[in-house]
């Protein structure tokens, strides 16, 4: 018999055991190696993280080439590599109504040292394919991916990324575009640069609209809804219009906010109602990256909305300088602590900013999470500077004068904060008790909410390439934040979750176990909440998407302890809360339970169905009931470790996936965009034209060198001021990508029935054409 020595099976034990088993309130614990830097991802399920990446040198592999994309099990902290085939650099993503993701636009095809492609694109300016990364152009992209989790075959193509921008693309080159879910389920993509560069401008900014043809101000609808339409605020706003801030209001108009100025936005009529600047010429908007978030929508102030803005930077705009590079060293200048808040359609009045508590310190890429309590919790970011990278600024002429290598922020804040919206003024921004992480979180970092009311937080790279041995480095290393409530030995157990939430309707039952609380029975049932949380996809210090929705409740308290909450299903108006995934949580006197996830809505594009608002039943309390838990009210607990709940692990939903066609809807929905087209087009279908299946042959020249105008940031968009040269309206009929034509109607996107299924469709190769400078 083999003896396994103590010490052995102690190590072995702990390897396996649960990471959130224990965890110190306030404290961060490994969170495991995320194979890839994580700049954008989304939670897919109760099992699993998404990660993306751009197209870099990642030791890590797939496919023969190097990784940008993964999957991270929330259990293991273990990360498994995903083949993506475009460069996903600086995305935008969002959910769809069914549970699966999309995400959107991206860079040209890249390849080391963020050179441009081996394979150009006819412009000159981008590529289509690199030889040795094996990325193909991502700037037109619409990638779709259903969630799976452990009880799936993650071999099978149907639990992979489908990408083919030769099936299925946007109307415009677009990076560092925003997607917003409506509605009805779709969304809408606004804005972007053609090939990118630090600010999205010219200087001096002659041409505001075009600049040269570097700027895509235009927004257009996912699935689509006809041509893509200029749109005026991103022309006002030129050059700070990145990720412009977009939030879904209860009339079905969009806020927007860049630059310093706001607007409401109907995206269905194109029609603008300007609201007041931002006050003190503070910048939110990438590269500032202020942390923004919805405050969470209440039943007591009847789900007002509410934005809240904090940090980014107030530089003169003549310090921003264009797509090359700042203007200034940026490093040096600090960022700011002002906040302010905004009610775009408030009951009575007029929209203004409210000036809020100043932030602890100031933060540029300082990134909120709502958290299952109604608090914010903000991580990240720096004291100094702005989002981007770059070789050089205005004032610092040379890659090796760059005291930061290539990052241009300083002074990382590790350190999260809390914020209380509840709170008296003066009284709402906390960080005692938290502790200092010791790794840098600044450009190209990412944080989300985990199903068991932790914050998972990975990324940082502030590196036009892989770099491990700079000031900044590329990051993998991934960790996990307790907040306050972490304290409490005991969360609420709870059952009766629905599978699904509709608009009104009938309520539904929750029980809370008589062990998940200590004390009163009645304070612990008045203390009550039920909130829908969903994360949104987060990239570049923000969470697209990210709302958290109290939905109304009461209660019976019996006699055993046990109560039974009344729980009103959604408001009636799916723009309050879009449909799609989320997840479900009751907290306990502030104590939340784990997060299981439902769907909100039917699952459906298009038109959700609303019934009357649910009509609840009176409370009813007990005179003798208690909890038989110990210490379950945090106010009864110490900052001491103590043992928490482990994420909860059933696998997604419960089948809804498969109950509405999870794949399905993905075929169904390009069915749609498709027919859309061919309506609007007006005009017979023609062959779907894709890549030659020939082999792509590798240029006897070397990769396109850096500018000799300057050195800056980007280095893959090859961005100069020439970018007048551009011609971003060339027709190509045998690059990847087809241009308007006029008709609304792309080549690319004809030919395909109702029942196309993407992931059947035959692989991307590299075009056999190729054309080098």
């Amino acid at each position: 018999m083999l003896l396994i020595p103590l010490s052995l099976l102690v190590t072995w034990l702990a390897s396996i055991a649960s990471p959130t088993l224990a965890a110190t309130a306030g404290s961060f614990a490994d969170g495991g190696d995320t194979q890839i830097s994580a700049m954008m991802m989304f939670l897919g399920n109760e099992q699993k993280v998404y990660i993306l990446d751009k197209a870099e040198g990642n030791a890590a592999q797939v496919a023969g080439h190097p990784a940008w994309g993964a999957v991270w099990d929330i259990n293991t902290h273990q990360a498994e590599t995903m083949d993506v085939k475009t460069n996903v650099f600086c995305a935008s993503g969002m959910h769809l109504p069914n549970g699966s993701w999309v995400t959107f636009g991206g860079n040209g095809a890249v390849g080391r040292g963020g050179k441009i492609g081996s394979q150009l694109n006819p412009d000159g300016y981008s590529a289509s394919w690199d030889s040795e990364y094996q990325d193909f152009d991502g700037a037109k992209a619409i990638r779709l991916l259903n969630p799976c989790s452990d009880s799936d075959n993650f071999n099978s193509a149907k639990c992979q990324w489908f990408d083919d921008p030769t099936v299925l693309s946007m109307q415009r080159r677009r990076w560092y575009s925003s997607a917003e879910p409506l509605g009805d389920g779709s969304l809408v993509i606004i804005g972007g640069f053609v090939n990118g560069g630090y600010i999205n401008r010219n200087y001096p900014n002659t041409d505001p609209q075009f600049e040269g043809g570097a700027a895509e101000n235009t927004f257009e609808f996912f699935p689509s809804k006809g041509d893509a339409q200029p749109f005026q605020f991103l022309v006002k706003t030129s050059g700070l219009n990145a990720y412009v801030h977009t939030f879904l209001m209860s009339s079905g108009k969009l806020f927007v906010q860049a630059n310093v100025s706001t607007v409401l936005w109907d995206a269905a009529s194109n029609q603008e109602t300007p609201l007041p600047d931002m006050p003190h010429n503070v910048v939110r908007v990438y590269p500032a990256s202020g942390a923004v978030a919805m405050l969470p929508l209440v039943p007591e102030n009847n789900y007002q909305q509410t934005i809240l803005f904090c940090g980014g930077t107030d530089m003169p705009d003549e310090a921003w300088g264009d797509y090359a590079k700042p203007a200034i060293n940026t490093w040096e200048y600090p960022a700011s602590k002002d906040c302010q808040r905004i009610t775009p359609e408030p009951a009575n009045g007029s929209p203004a900013y409210e000036q809020d508590d100043d932030m602890l310190e100031g933060r540029t890429m300082g990134q909120f999470i709502i958290l299952p309590d109604g608090k914010l919790l903000v991580v990240n970011g720096g004291l100094n500077g702005t989002a981007g990278y770059s070789q050089s600024t205005g004032q610092t002429l040379t890659y090796g004068e760059m005291p930061f290598g290539e990052s241009l922020a300083s002074g990382p804040v590790g350190t999260p904060a809390l914020y209380d919206p509840k709170a008296p003024k003066g009284q709402r921004w906390s960080n005692a008790g938290f502790q200092t992480s010791n790794i840098a979180r600044l450009y190209h970092s990412s944080a989300l909410l985990l199903p068991d009311g932790s914050v998972m937080i990975a990324g940082s790279n502030p590196n036009v390439d892989v770099n491990l041995t700079t000031v900044f480095p590329t990051t993998y290393k991934a960790e996990i934040f307790y907040p306050p409530y972490f304290k409490a030995s005991t969360r609420p157990v709870v059952t009766g979750v629905p599978k699904t939430i509709s608009y009104g309707g009938d309520p539904f039952d929750l029980t809370i176990s008589s062990d998940s609380y200590s004390g009163s029975a009645n304070e612990a049932a008045e203390s009550a909440t039920v909130v829908l949380q969903r994360g949104g996809f987060t990239t570049h210090a923000m969470n697209m998407g990210q709302r958290l929705l109290q939905l109304n409740n009461t209660f019976t308290v019996h006699d055993d302890g046990s109560i039974t909450l009344h729980v009103a299903q959604a408001p009636p108006n799916s723009n309050i809360f879009q449909p799609g995934p989320a997840l479900l949580f009751v907290t306990i006197h502030g104590i939340p339970s784990n997060g299981t996830l439902l769907i909100v809505g039917n699952g459906q594009m298009g038109a959700q169905p609303v019934l009357a608002a649910s009509v609840l039943p009176d409370s009813v309390r007990s005179a003798t009931a208690t909890g038989s838990a110990n210490g379950s009210n945090p106010s009864n607990t110490n900052n001491n470790t103590n043992s928490a709940s482990s994420s909860h692990t059933g696998a997604i939903i419960g089948g809804v996936v498969a109950a509405i066609a999870g794949i399905a809807i993905i075929g169904a929905l390009i069915g749609i965009v498709l027919a859309r087209r061919r309506r609007e087009a007006g005009r017979a279908s023609v062959p779907l034209m894709g890549h030659s299946g020939l082999p792509g042959a590798a240029s006897a020249l070397g990769p396109r060198g850096m500018r000799n105008s300057d050195s800056s940031a980007f280095v893959p968009l090859q961005q100069d001021n020439s970018s007048h040269a551009w011609n971003a309206s060339s027709v190509s009929l045998t690059s990847p990508y087809r241009d308007d034509l006029g008709t609304g109607a792309r080549s690319s996107g004809m030919g395909m029935s109702m029942e196309y299924d993407p992931y059947a469709s035959t692989p991307m190769q590299p075009a056999h054409s190729q054309q080098r400078f």
